[in-house]
């Protein structure tokens, strides 16, 4: 019996031996043992369901916060795409996919008068991958403004998890693994669209100055711990600029990795791993990750 007889029927996209590399922003690492992209998400369902029990399911959105090592992943990573990137407002309420990124949120919001929801600008993923780590800029955070998000588990039941459930802490849920989230409702304030769009590109200026946009980087790399700014500590610490094979320390933002072209995801880890050991021995804080690292290394 061939790997292909054992996976489920499905209207959407299964592909086996996926590259991942194209689809993240590092543009390194290796390829998904199969990649999911279903149609919908009575599609997803099913295909949850049908899947067996033991073989594991990992939800990829826009690859922004993410390493995934050299050495691929196992089971089924699924990507949601169009059909999951509706968003609606209904008065001060925005209901948004998974898959819809979160600038289109921020300014499906403004154009509706919701304030509140300005600094989704600043968030380079998608809905789904913010809900899930409690995504923040710009001193707010997605457990400021969620009502509740609709969750697929692991068994193909489809729940709606209400905010006081969501169990969230900094960068942090406590949604089941293999769970994936498939929207997310969101409340907002009565605001002036012209106001909320200025505070929107207030905030895409000081991303644009500030951070190494235009360059193949993962977005924050740790974690700040509290009360301390995790870049501040990394500079301290003499590691601006610092460089693993292909692997460097923006020199714009002490707390962003980035690939300078022919980086392995194991020189980005190993990089990383390098700069909060000079942190630890420097400040004698432990910096802890900011972006997911998933996958074997090879």
């Amino acid at each position: 019996m061939n790997a292909v007889a054992t996976m489920p029927e499905t209207r959407g996209k299964l592909t086996e031996n996926a590259p991942l590399a194209p689809l993240v922003w590092f543009k390194s690492g290796g390829s998904a043992q199969w990649l999911f992209e279903p149609k919908d998400i009575d599609d997803l369902q099913q295909f949850l369901r049908d899947l067996d029990p033991a073989i594991a399911v990992w939800p990829l959105g826009l690859g922004s916060n993410l390493i995934i090592r050299d050495g691929g992943i196992q089971g089924v990573v699924v990507r949601l795409g169009k059909a999951f990137a509706s968003i609606e407002a209904d008065g001060l309420t925005l209901r948004c996919g998974a898959g819809a990124p979160g600038i289109s949120a921020a300014s499906t919001a403004r154009d509706n008068g919701i304030a509140g929801m300005e600094f989704l600008r600043g968030i380079p993923g998608t809905i789904g991958g913010a809900v899930r780590m409690n995504a923040g800029a710009y001193g707010r955070e997605v457990c400021d403004i969620l009502e509740s998000a609709d969750v697929i588990l692991r068994n193909g039941d489809l729940v709606t998890i209400p905010l006081a459930e969501m169990g969230y802490t900094y960068r942090h849920s406590a949604l089941p693994e293999g769970a994936i989230v498939v929207s997310a409702t969101f409340q907002g304030t009565s605001g002036d669209p012209e106001i909320i769009g200025a505070e929107m590109k207030r905030i895409a200026e000081e991303r644009e100055a500030s951070q190494p946009l235009r360059t193949k980087t993962g977005g924050s790399t740790f974690k700040n711990p509290e009360g301390k700014k995790a870049w501040q500590l990394v500079d301290e610490a003499g590691c601006r600029g610092l460089q693993m094979g292909q692997a460097q320390v923006s020199e714009k933002h002490c707390n962003f990795l980035i690939n300078l072209g022919g980086a392995t995801s194991a020189d980005i880890e190993a990089l990383g791993n390098e700069v909060r050991k000079r942190v630890k021995a420097h400040s004698g804080v432990e910096l802890q990750w900011e972006i997911q690292r998933v996958g074997d290394e090879s």
